[in-house]
Order: structure tokens, then sequence, then C-alpha cells
């Protein structure tokens, strides 16, 4: 008697596992692929973000009517309401003498200061600026720091590169206990730009210098000590109709005045 073979349907049921095998590993796969790309986090869109929900849910309620102190007086044809509310200043006797306010150094102390804020500013960043990367002046009146756009920012973009956060870092350890203003100015190439976010070169620069601002604040300088302004294309050190003329032209400057107030440091 011959022997039976087994039926066809049996030995290819023997099989079908590697079926389901392999889509399992592919599944597999795919779970690992997107768990990696949700755990790679953009430190600079993080430390922004974070910085901006704090200020949202920290900030404190504001009223829109006026507060007012004391009663009000006719001041000038309208009530004291109406007008500017000032700090009293209580006048001192006149054999009182005079005080004198120490916190406001004379003009020459104060360039004196300024100096020794370049010099801080010079051995922080000696290797960058003995490579070229970063230049530093600094007269009796205004302290300048030339930072190019490759170090601080991708091309054509505003986000901040993940090394720039130690860049700033260094900044606003020496100026943070200082009360010197600091104007941030953004500058570009004459290459147009015309995205979505930035329908020209002013909004880049503007926006470039305003992310630096940010990034003061965040490290503890005094908002009101800051300003920031973007000149676009229009304000160029060097010949546009080269790579190396446009790599110099986009820049950021951090201007550190003498003087503390903002408003009368911008010329």
């Amino acid at each position: 008697m011959r022997r039976r073979k087994p039926p066809q349907d049996d030995f290819h049921n023997k099989e079908r596992w590697l079926i389901s095998y392999a889509d399992f590993i592919t599944l597999l796969f795919a779970f690992f692929v997107v768990m990696y790309s949700v755990s790679s986090v953009n430190e600079g869109k993080y430390k922004v973000l974070s910085n901006t929900l704090t200020g949202v849910f920290n900030a404190p309620e504001r009223s829109v009517v006026p507060i007012t102190v004391g009663e009000q007086q006719v001041v000038g044809g309208r009530t004291e309401s109406d007008a500017v509310i000032a700090p009293v200043v209580t006048e001192a006797p006149s054999n009182s003498p005079t005080p004198v306010s120490s916190s406001a150094p004379d003009s020459a102390g104060r360039s004196r200061a300024l100096q020794e804020l370049a010099g801080q500013l010079g051995q922080e960043f000696s290797q960058l600026i003995e490579t070229g990367v970063i230049s530093l002046n600094a007269d009796d009146e205004w302290l300048q720091l030339n930072l190019p756009n490759s170090l601080l920012f991708g091309s054509g973009d505003a986000e901040p590169h993940y090394d720039s956060f130690a860049v700033m870092e260094k900044i606003a350890g020496v100026l943070r206990d200082t009360d010197n203003a600091i104007r941030i100015e953004g500058f570009t190439d004459n290459q147009s730009i015309r995205s979505g976010r930035f329908p020209s070169n002013w909004e880049l620069s503007a926006a470039r210098a305003s992310v630096l601002v940010r990034m003061l604040v965040m490290e503890g300088i005094d908002p009101a000590r800051l300003a920031a302004v973007g000149y676009g294309e229009h304000q160029p050190v060097a010949r546009n109709d080269t790579d190396e003329g446009r790599r110099r032209n986009r820049r950021v400057v951090l201007l550190i005045s003498r003087d503390a107030s903002i408003r009368g440091a911008i010329r």
C-alpha cells in the first residue's frame, strides 16, 4: 500500500505565521521611529515656548480703569485723573544739604566702567575674537559687539541655534549686574526673502533682534534696558556682489551704551 501524501493545504498553513510575524516587526519598527522623533526636542523652540507660557500664566491682572490715588485736583485745566501721574517728591528744607546720588557716577566714571565691560566681554569671547568670528569695538560712549548671523540663526530664519544660548548666557553674565542700556540691531544682505513668515528683510532683521532681546530677558536682564531695531539690507558694511560681502552684512550688533536710559541712548 502506498503512503498517503499530506494535503497541500496543510503544508501552506504551516508557513502562514511568517506573514503575521513580518507585520508585527514592521509595526514595531514604525513604533520606535515615532518614539524617537517625538523624543527629539528642539532646545530653541522649547525655551522660547516655555518662556512665553510662563509669561502668560504669571502675568498680573490689569485694570482698564485708571487707579486714582488721593483726591482729584485741577492741573492745567484738567483733573489729576486725566493728567499723567508722577511720583511725589518731598522738597528738602532750605537749611538741609542737597542729597547727592551716589548711584549715578559722572560721565568719566561711566566711560571707565564701559571699558571694563569691554575687557570682560573680550575675555569671554577671546577665542572667537582671535579667529575673526566676532569683533568688539569700544569708545567713550558705546561698546559694539558684532555677531554673525551664522553663529546665532539658520539661513532665512529667526529661530536661534542651540549654540546661540551659550553665547547669550555669556553676554548676560557680564551685563546682568550693570545698568547700561542695550540696543540690539539686526542686519541682512540684499537677497530677497519674501516668505510667508517674513515678507521682507525688514521683518527678518527685526525678528532676529527681538529674539535676542527675549533671550537676554530670559537670562535676567531688565527689559527696560533693552531695545530691538531691524535695518534689513539698508545698512551694509560690505558690498553685496560677493559671497564674502554678503556674509559680513548678515549680522547682529549689540550696542551697549555708557548711559542707563535706553531712550536717551538711542541717537
